[in-house]
């Protein structure tokens, strides 16, 4: 059994262990296995990755997510140079048809729209411009053109789970409506819990993950 206390002193470490994030920016809380993250880091991707260190973390059951992008005044960009940067990034990956994606910026959110035929491409594009100064926040509604039939993606997930060592394939029930995938069942941890959305999300056609899927943690000591 895991305390509060346990899981904070586990989050703060892992949040440690990040090369280029700095943990004295970032605040850890627990209540009842729930983690909020607060504090301020200079780029986005410093916020998305905290977030993913504190899921790794065995024993936390959801995280809050409260960090703010703060940059400094000395390395603002206006949203005409943002935009720009954004462009040139997604034209200088190979992986991401920057011809099929629209870019909008306002005060230093940058929405990303547009049509593209794999997952990973729409996942690419967001993780192209998250280390862009200036940018504090990716809206990714880039949609997944369709490519296969529903037994095809049912298959090919299957698959994917049982190659994968972190998955327990026998535990999770997959469902494919159309071009949704619903994942119903339990996992052991966080960590499994994303590597099963992962896994869904890669399949060629998918246009949206229901996870249905519930951790099953050791009952735990909760600090009043």
């Amino acid at each position: 059994m895991r305390t509060d206390n346990q899981i904070q002193k586990d989050v703060m470490e892992e949040l440690s262990w990040e090369p280029f994030l700095n943990e004295s920016e970032i605040g850890v809380a627990v209540k009842n296995g729930i983690v909020t993250l607060s504090g301020i880091v200079d780029t986005f991707s410093k916020k998305l990755s905290a977030e993913k260190a504190a899921k790794r973390v065995a024993g936390v059951r959801a995280v809050a997510e409260d960090i703010q992008v703060g940059v400094s005044p000395n390395y603002r960009k206006t949203d005409a140079e943002i935009a720009e940067t954004v462009l040139n990034a997604l034209k200088w990956n190979t992986t991401i048809p920057d011809n099929r994606i629209q870019v909008k910026v306002e005060n230093g959110n940058v929405k990303l729209e547009g049509e593209v035929e794999w997952e990973y491409q729409r996942v690419n594009a967001r993780r192209a411009i998250e280390n862009i100064t200036g940018v504090s926040s990716v809206i990714n509604l880039i949609s997944v053109k369709p490519k296969l039939k529903a037994m095809d993606i049912h298959q090919k997930i299957n698959s994917a789970f049982h190659r994968n060592a972190t998955i327990d394939a026998d535990r999770i029930v997959v469902e494919v409506d159309g071009n949704k995938v619903i994942l119903s069942g339990k996992v052991r941890s966080f960590a499994e819990k994303d590597d099963a959305e992962r896994a869904a999300w890669s399949a060629p056609g998918i246009l949206s993950v229901e996870s249905k899927l519930n951790v099953e943690v050791p009952e735990m000591a909760f600090n009043d």
